[in-house]
């Protein structure tokens, strides 16, 4: 029984004392650098612009309703009527302007990453 103490101390002496051993730093000096490297994204081609074909319009009443059937039917078309109201022509002008304002929106998105990609894209403008 006296032996085993007497050998835990030596043990624990070894262990102890490596713990306690001061390591000399490396002999190497790690640096670290950022490398920026631009990506070669080819830009693809703008679709074509929208292009809408004339539109003839003409509001028909009960005053020029003869007329405008006659009209209709000489131009070699189908009677047929749409009507909309005051408030549902609000409402189309108010989506057609939404509609221009998404696509303005979506069109400087698209110069903004195009500048970032090249450097030197022409800015669209959006007033128009």
């Amino acid at each position: 029984m006296k032996l085993l103490p007497l050998a835990i101390l030596p043990l624990s002496l070894l262990l102890l004392s490596n713990c306690g051993v001061i390591s000399k730093p490396a002999d190497k000096e790690v640096v670290i650098q950022k490398e920026y490297v631009k990506q070669a994204i080819i830009l693809q081609a703008h679709p074509a612009p929208i292009e809408f074909p004339d539109t003839e319009w003409f509001v028909v009443n009960k005053d020029n309703l003869e007329e405008a059937l006659k009209k209709i039917e000489e131009n070699g078309g189908s009677v047929a009527f749409m009507a909309i109201t005051p408030k549902g022509y609000e409402n189309l002008s108010i989506g057609v302007a939404e509609l221009r304002r998404y696509i303005l929106q979506q069109k400087e998105i698209i110069a903004y990453y195009e500048k970032a990609i090249q450097g030197d894209a022409p800015a669209i403008e959006a007033s128009k």
